[in-house]
């Protein structure tokens, strides 16, 4: 395996192993959760990602955003926002669609950054502290994997789980950046990273590929570290696989051609290949850490 990647001035260790509270004066942390008739996970939900970032001292805001939801999702996000100012819940102004809920939140968050999380809680909330210190510690991106050493797993679908492995080797091979699960929508931007990635052409699911692939093609530099995922107890996921195949390949090949192609028109202000070079890291021991990048302080 290749020796994982340190960061300047940090222990090799994984960071989820501390939990000391976070100084005020730090990022604002937006959490975006779309939510499509989850009523019997929703409240859990935002109340793990409400505690999780409550006991790190983390400055934050909850946006649950309803998706044409039928079922009383929506009235269960209000009952426990009407307790807390710092969750909203908003209904999506466009037409029922995972991307288009998530839009909705990425044109209302009020935070420095912003997390999507979903509303079936298979995220570990944990995990958010984490993405939040990579982003404290001035990455544009915090990205997980769970695929990679110190990562966990439970109860992912058989079929989804070969179809996400051929997804993401493809993505892979086609961008060289090193990252084995692009596919997964839990991920945590700075508010320039979504600033720059507009205009945002995903209407579903496609959105997950659209934001990181645009990230990594515009010069955004990111860190990856291990995460926690389980397999919803409730509900029925909305993904539908036979429908998404053509949406995936669309983004994934406009973007592949942007970034062979557009000579590097649409990539953010001052970048330089060096610098992104410097700024990419990998959680100490992992296999998919590349062995000559470090991130700049």
């Amino acid at each position: 395996m290749a020796p994982g990647v340190r960061r300047r001035g940090d222990p090799a260790r994984d960071p989820r192993a501390e939990r000391r509270p976070l100084e005020r004066e730090g990022l604002k942390l937006s959490v975006v959760i779309p939510a499509h008739n989850e009523v019997d996970s929703i409240q859990q939900t935002v109340l793990g990602v409400t505690d999780a970032l409550g006991r790190a001292g983390i400055d934050y805001e909850v946006l649950v955003i309803d998706d044409s939801s039928t079922d009383g999702t929506k009235a269960a996000a209000e009952e426990i926002a009407h307790d807390d100012p710092r969750i909203r819940c908003l209904r999506s102004h466009y037409r029922n669609g995972f991307g288009f809920a998530v839009r909705a939140g990425l044109e209302r968050f009020e935070g420095d950054a912003v997390a999507i999380v979903m509303g079936d809680g298979s995220d570990n909330p944990e995990d958010l502290v984490t993405y939040y210190r990579l982003l404290n510690e001035g990455y544009d991106c915090a990205f997980g994997s769970r695929f990679m050493r110190g990562s966990e797993v439970h109860d992912y679908p058989k079929l989804k789980l070969v179809l996400n492995r051929l997804a993401n080797a493809v993505i892979r091979i086609l961008f060289r950046h090193g990252y084995n699960d692009t596919t997964n929508a839990f991920k945590a931007y700075r508010r320039e990273v979504i600033q720059h990635a507009q205009p945002l052409l995903s209407h579903h699911f496609n959105l997950t590929v659209e934001l990181p692939l645009k990230a990594f093609v515009r010069g955004f530099s990111y860190a990856v570290v291990p995460i926690s995922w389980r397999n919803r107890t409730s509900g029925k996921s909305k993904l539908g696989i036979r429908e998404m195949g053509s949406r995936y390949l669309f983004i994934v090949l406009t973007l592949y051609l942007e970034h062979h192609l557009s000579r590097g028109d649409y990539r953010r202000p001052g970048y330089s290949e060096t610098a992104k070079r410097a700024r990419v890291g990998f959680q100490p021991g992992s296999r998919d850490a590349p062995r000559d990048r470090e991130p700049v302080p």
